[in-house]
C-alpha cells in the first residue's frame, strides 16, 4: 500500500512539474486543469483581397414594419479597408466610420455586422454579400430599437437588398 501511495505522489509531482514548466513541455499557457483551451481565428483575414476599396452602393428596401422610419432607396459610397485584424467601413460623403464584426467568411460571401446609436437608439446593422468580381450583391437588416429607462420600448426593423460597384481599391484578382 506504501509503494502504490509514493508512485501516485511521484506521479502527481511530476504532473505538476510539468504543468508548471508547461512551455518545455509544449502546452501553451492558456491550458490548465479546469480551463478550457481557447483559439482565436481573424475571419479578416479570410476575406477576399478584391472586397477592400471604395464601392458604390444601391440600396432598395425589401420589407419593414415602419415604413415611415426608413427610406425607400439610398445611393452610398463605402470604404472598406483593414488595419490588422479589424475590418472598417467609413462613408467619405457623410464622415461616418465603423468597424465591423465579421461573423462570417465561406468563399466570396461575407457578412458583417456593427452597431452604433445614442442613449435612446441603438441601432443593429447585417450585411452579407456575395462578391462577385467588381460587383458585389446583398441583404442588408437593420434593427432599431427605442430604449427609455433601460429598457426597449420599441424595436423597427427593415431589409434592403443592395448592389455595390467598385469604383476604387484592389482587384478581385489580387490576394
Amino acid at each position: 500500500m506504501i509503494k502504490v501511495l509514493k508512485k501516485i505522489i511521484s506521479a502527481l509531482f511530476i504532473i505538476t512539474i510539468i504543468l508548471l514548466l508547461n512551455g518545455a513541455a509544449g502546452l501553451n499557457n492558456n491550458m490548465a486543469i479546469g480551463k478550457t483551451l481557447k483559439a482565436e481565428i481573424s475571419l479578416v483575414d479570410n476575406i477576399p483581397s478584391g472586397l477592400f476599396g471604395t464601392w458604390r452602393v444601391a440600396a432598395v428596401l425589401a420589407k419593414t414594419d415602419s415604413p415611415e422610419t426608413f427610406r425607400q432607396k439610398s445611393a452610398d459610397l463605402w470604404n472598406l479597408s483593414r488595419n490588422g485584424n479589424v475590418m472598417n467601413l467609413s462613408n467619405p460623403f457623410t464622415g461616418a466610420s465603423a468597424d465591423l464584426s465579421v461573423e462570417l467568411v465561406e468563399g466570396n460571401v461575407v457578412k458583417f455586422t456593427k452597431e452604433g446609436g445614442s442613449d435612446d437608439k441603438k441601432l443593429t446593422d447585417s450585411v452579407e454579400l456575395r462578391l462577385n468580381g467588381n460587383k458585389f450583391t446583398g441583404v442588408n437588416r437593420l434593427t432599431l430599437k427605442t430604449v427609455s429607462n433601460g429598457r426597449v420600448v420599441s424595436v423597427q426593423s427593415a431589409e434592403y437588398v443592395l448592389v455595390g460597384e467598385k469604383i476604387s481599391g484592389m482587384s478581385i484578382l489580387e490576394k
